[in-house]
């Protein structure tokens, strides 16, 4: 991405990276983790962002044994060079913040409900002040046994300033005595996905908005994460939006997996800020094993899942696979090949014509044949005459490989980047 002229935002962090809630959110929306599973993923992970800065660190729950199982596994590959660093998740509670002693974690993060839906319905009759108070002590609690507490403002776009803003300073205040290492962070959590990517609207809808108020309150960029959910088709729009007006963080899950419509889909947050500029480059070819691991799981993306889905680069129209065949950068978004270790894919159809057909037996034998080869004729009528006749189905390589690969046979070898 160029940026127009001097139009690059004065508030854009000058780098900017993910964090992984799979272990928690990602459970919590339905992915059934074993330990040995979870650490799969864990080491999945990894292998994704290398050395690269991309994820930097993932969450994992520690009320029952499985998940304390994983992130003991997560903490020994952490202390053996593994790139991500775990952190836990607790309720802002001094009981909960006694279970995160001497686990070995740096960092938790803690649940604080921000809106008034979550503070007069959870904490009743004291409502806000008898919230903050609860948080405060467990803030205090996470901070006297040495750990960063990272305080999760759940449904922030719907909270009101009130308490967000006093919340925040109450935070910082309570916190200015220990060392930097434990200089808390704060997760604005999009819990509804109601946030705007606008810079226009009001608090609390405005993502920008809710960021730039937070900076202007002495947070920092790194200090800063975004967790937004996708329940009104926003979510990589926000996650933008939130790091073009200062935020460092953008928290979700490595192929959308969470509650409802899903979290952030790190894979596309992370496309865009490698095209800013803001980020190492991540191994996304790994994501096609994440996603088999998911098929096992039964969790596997839809198939028109952008980026890593069966159909996401599979074309059915003629016009698309002529121009596949003439230049197939002419309908590929970048080098999906090189990219995403993953191949241009084309369904025959009645609409997709003959040089669809020149495309699949190209994909799959290297040859290239002319529009006029008899054989290559014969093929494609048999298909019309099918489709003519009524059926619905595409067809796939599977199905005509034996006869391609003889029409194939002593053809032209072509080499092409598709």
């Amino acid at each position: 991405m160029i940026w127009n002229g001097d139009e690059r935002p004065a508030s854009l962090p000058a780098q900017a990276w993910t964090t992984e809630t799979t272990h928690r959110d990602g459970q919590q929306g339905g992915l059934p983790l074993t330990t040995e599973a979870g650490l799969r993923i864990y080491d999945l992970m990894g292998r994704f962002t290398g050395s690269s800065g991309a994820l930097r660190q993932a969450e994992f729950f520690v009320y029952r044994p499985a998940d304390r199982a994983m992130l003991e596994g997560a903490l020994e590959r952490w202390r053996g060079g593994h790139p991500v660093e775990p952190t836990t998740w607790i309720r802002a509670t001094r009981k909960d913040a006694d279970l995160v002693a001497g686990l070995g974690v740096r960092e938790t993060g803690m649940l604080a409900s921000a809106s008034d839906y979550h503070t007069f319905h959870k904490f009743t009759p004291g409502g806000r002040a008898q919230a903050a108070r609860t948080y405060l002590d467990a803030v205090q609690a996470v901070l006297d046994v040495g750990l960063r507490p990272r305080l999760h403002l759940e449904d922030a776009t719907r909270a009101p300033r009130e308490f967000i803003l006093p919340f925040v300073e109450a935070v910082q205040t309570l916190a200015a005595p220990f060392p930097d290492s434990q200089t808390p962070k704060f997760r604005v959590c999009d819990t509804m996905g109601v946030g705007l990517p606008l810079e226009g609207t009001a608090w609390p809808r405005s993502v920008p908005r809710m960021i730039r108020e937070l900076r202007a309150a002495g947070l920092s960029a790194e200090a800063l994460e975004f967790h937004p959910h996708n329940d009104t088709h926003l979510v990589v729009a926000n996650s933008l939006a939130a790091v073009l007006a200062g935020c460092a963080a953008i928290n979700g899950t490595l192929l959308g997996k969470g509650e409802r419509t899903g979290n952030a889909p790190l894979e596309g947050v992370l496309l865009h800020l490698s095209g800013l500029g803001l980020t190492g480059a991540a191994d996304f070819t790994v994501l096609n094993d994440l996603n088999d691991l998911y098929e096992d799981l039964g969790q596997g993306v839809p198939a028109k899942y952008p980026l890593f889905g069966r159909d996401a680069h599979r074309t059915r129209a003629g016009i698309h696979a002529d121009g596949l065949n003439k230049f197939w950068p002419m309908y590929a978004p970048f080098n999906v090949p090189a990219l995403l270790g993953r191949p241009l894919d084309l369904s025959l159809t009645k609409d997709s014509g003959v040089a669809g057909l020149i495309f699949l037996i190209r994909q799959h034998t290297g040859t290239e044949l002319g529009k006029e080869h008899a054989g290559l004729r014969a093929l494609h009528e048999s298909l019309t005459a099918e489709f003519d006749a009524g059926r619905q189905t595409a067809v796939e390589w599977e199905e005509i490989a034996e006869r391609a690969l003889k029409l194939s046979a002593g053809g032209p070898v072509v080499r092409s980047g598709a």
